[in-house]
């Protein structure tokens, strides 16, 4: 039985991709390991496959980073492995050079486009540490894959790297819990969702201020991040806690039985950077097993799949008065617009299909 070591930089709670990943190769027949680290709030996990979290002093910043791989490179050092998966540019530093040192397997899984998040855009000499690590080490990948064709595209052009596609789709589940009820009153109003983190640049600020030209709806935003005080503190000022509802941080396995729900699933990413403009959110594919439309970025992932499925539209403007009137016409539409479309794409986007491709990858490792 071959073992891999599985590592990313989170706390593995709400990682469904990677916890994906792990259940198909456990299931295939693999030893697996996932490495993550442990935070103050991080909750209890249980999986089918082996844990470990690392206790850090440093949680963000320079020393974080630096904290994190050196304690992983010891660990893979002294641990049997056979394939080392790494997630995202950030914990491949550890794992190329025990790839390089013990003549070990290495596969790059790539969630997005890491030198181009906002929060380095915004602060160049960091990107451009990032920017040296990804030079060194990319061109030197053989087994890659990540989440669509624009960033395959983009590494293939700058590197001559290539990666294959493995989309972050959802489990094909029937086993639907219909009991569940908001902890608000919801009688006679239109739910929008929000599921993700609450970060800058996911289009909160704008569907706020687009609440208010809307009527007999209620906004509701799942997750946590960085600008969630910000968010409360507008909704608060606004007066428009009877219109916008925070969730917080839900686990996946009840998650899907709230996004149902809903009557319409928002991705308004703004285009900042090339990370956000070669976007394809988890969330828009939850919404479609969740058979609700979609209302997404006009940025070109998200627009293919809209148009493509016909899941929902693509926002035309994103001023709040004339987005809320293109919500108002979703809402008003019947509710079965959609359905036929719904059930068709999530029955092509489901990650049985999608682990076939995965499978194949580590086989061929």
């Amino acid at each position: 039985m071959k073992k891999i070591i599985v590592s990313v930089t989170n706390d593995l709670a709400t990682d469904q991709r990677v916890d994906k990943v792990c259940n198909s190769l456990k299931a295939e027949g693999f030893n697996v390991l996932l490495i993550g680290r442990k935070l103050k709030n991080s909750p209890k996990i249980k999986r089918k496959y082996q844990t470990k979290r690392f206790k850090l002093l440093f949680n963000k910043g320079f020393l974080f980073y630096a904290e994190y791989n050196i304690r992983l490179f010891v660990l893979l050092f002294f641990r049997k492995k056979d394939i080392l998966l790494a997630n995202d540019l950030d914990t491949l530093p550890a794992n190329y050079l025990i790839c390089k040192l013990q003549n070990k397997r290495l596969v790059y899984d790539s969630h997005e486009l890491f030198t181009e998040v906002p929060e380095l855009i915004n602060r160049p000499k960091t990107q451009k540490v990032w920017l040296i690590v990804e030079k060194s080490i990319l061109p030197h990948l053989k087994n890659n894959y990540t989440v669509c064709d624009s960033i395959a595209n983009y590494y293939k052009n700058k590197y001559n790297t290539t990666f294959s596609v493995i989309r972050n789709v959802p489990k094909l589940q029937n086993n639907i819990d219909n009991k569940y009820t908001f902890p608000f009153k919801t009688a006679n109003k239109k739910i929008i969702i929000y599921q993700g983190s609450l970060n800058i640049g996911r289009g909160l600020e704008l569907m706020i201020e687009t609440t208010k030209h809307l009527e007999n709806c209620i906004f509701v935003i799942v997750g946590t991040g960085d600008i969630e005080k910000e968010l409360k503190k507008t909704v608060a000022k606004n007066k428009l806690n009877n219109k916008v509802k925070f969730l917080g941080r839900i686990p996946p396995n009840e998650l899907k039985n709230i996004t149902p729900k809903a009557d319409l699933g928002i991705s308004l990413e703004e285009d900042l950077g090339l990370n956000y403009h070669f976007a394809l959110p988890n969330k828009i594919f939850d919404y479609i097993h969740a058979e609700i439309p979609v209302l997404a970025s006009n940025l070109p992932e998200m627009k293919q799949l809209v148009i493509q499925y016909k899941v929902g539209e693509i926002a035309e403007n994103r001023t709040p008065k004339k987005l809320a009137l293109q919500i108002k016409n979703i809402l008003n539409k019947p509710k079965n617009q959609f359905k036929k479309s719904l059930f068709k794409a999530k029955n092509n986007l489901n990650w049985q299909q999608e682990s076939k491709k995965l499978l194949k990858l580590f086989k061929n490792t």
